[in-house]
C-alpha cells in the first residue's frame, strides 16, 4: 500500500489559490503514477475550499480509476463531515481529531454513498501500541504508525518510533498498519519487513521529478 499525504505549504507557492491548483495538479500526477491512496491533509482550507480541492481530487481519482485494476481511493484528513457530503473513500482521524467510535456512530446516522465493494474506510494515526490496540477494539480499519525515521513534518511527535516499535505494533494488531515518517527508498523495504502493510509520505512523493519511477521502485522494494 502506497499512501500519498498531501501538503501544499511545501510547494513553496504563496499565493492561496495557486497553490491549491498546484497542489491539484501535483495530485494528479501521482495518482497517474500508481499511488493506491490519496490523503487529503490540508487543515488549513476552509470547508468551501477543502470540499472543492477533495472533489476535484475525486474526479482524477475516478478517471484514472477506470484504466487500473484497482481503485485509487480519496481519504480526507480530520473532515468527516466534508468525507461524507463529497462521498470520499474515507476519512483518517488524529490524536485530537473526532473519536473512532464516534466517527462510526455518525457513520450509521448518516452513511456515505459508496460503490459496491468499496467501504468507507476510517483511519486513525498512533503514536504507541496502546494507542494502536485501542484505535483497533474502537472500529479502526487501518493505522497510520509513526514517525519511524527522523523528519521535519513529525518533530511535535518527538523522537523516532523506529523499526522495534513498529514491528511491535504490527505483531499486535490485525488491521494494516502503514508506515509515515521519513520514509525513503533506502528504508521502505526495512518497514515492509517489520510487518507494515504499506507507507506514507509527503515529501517522498511530492519531491520527486519522476513519480513513476520513484512509485515502480517502492512496489518492488516492499513487495
Amino acid at each position: 500500500m502506497l499512501c500519498y499525504v498531501t501538503d501544499r505549504r511545501a510547494l513553496g507557492i504563496a499565493d492561496a489559490a495557486e497553490s491549491v491548483a498546484a497542489l491539484t495538479q501535483k495530485i494528479e500526477e501521482i495518482a497517474a503514477a500508481g499511488v493506491d491512496w490519496v490523503q487529503i491533509r490540508e487543515k488549513d482550507l476552509t470547508a468551501k475550499e477543502l470540499v472543492s480541492l477533495t472533489r476535484q481530487s475525486l474526479r482524477i481519482a475516478a478517471t484514472l480509476s477506470a484504466k487500473r485494476s484497482c481503485a485509487i481511493r480519496v481519504l480526507v484528513n480530520d473532515r468527516l463531515d466534508v468525507a461524507i457530503a463529497e462521498r470520499a473513500d474515507g476519512v483518517h482521524l488524529g490524536e485530537k481529531s473526532l473519536p473512532v467510535r464516534e466517527a462510526r456512530r455518525l457513520l450509521q446516522s448518516a452513511p456515505p454513498k459508496q460503490d459496491v465493494g468499496l467501504p468507507f474506510l476510517v483511519g486513525v494515526s498512533c503514536h504507541s501500541t496502546d494507542a494502536a490496540k485501542a484505535a483497533e477494539g474502537d472500529g479502526a480499519d487501518y493505522l497510520f504508525f509513526g514517525p519511524i525515521f527522523e523528519t521535519p513534518s513529525k518533530l511535535a511527535f518527538g523522537r523516532p518510533q523506529g523499526l522495534e516499535r513498529l514491528a511491535q505494533v504490527c505483531r499486535t494488531v490485525a488491521i494494516p498498519v502503514i508506515a509515515i515518517g521519513g520514509i525513503t527508498l533506502e528504508n521502505a523495504a526495512s518497514c515492509a519487513k517489520a510487518g507494515a502493510a504499506g507507507v506514507a509520505a509527503i515529501r517522498l512523493f511530492q519531491e520527486t521529478h519522476t513519480p513513476e519511477g520513484l512509485i515502480g521502485e517502492l512496489r518492488r522494494l516492499i513487495a
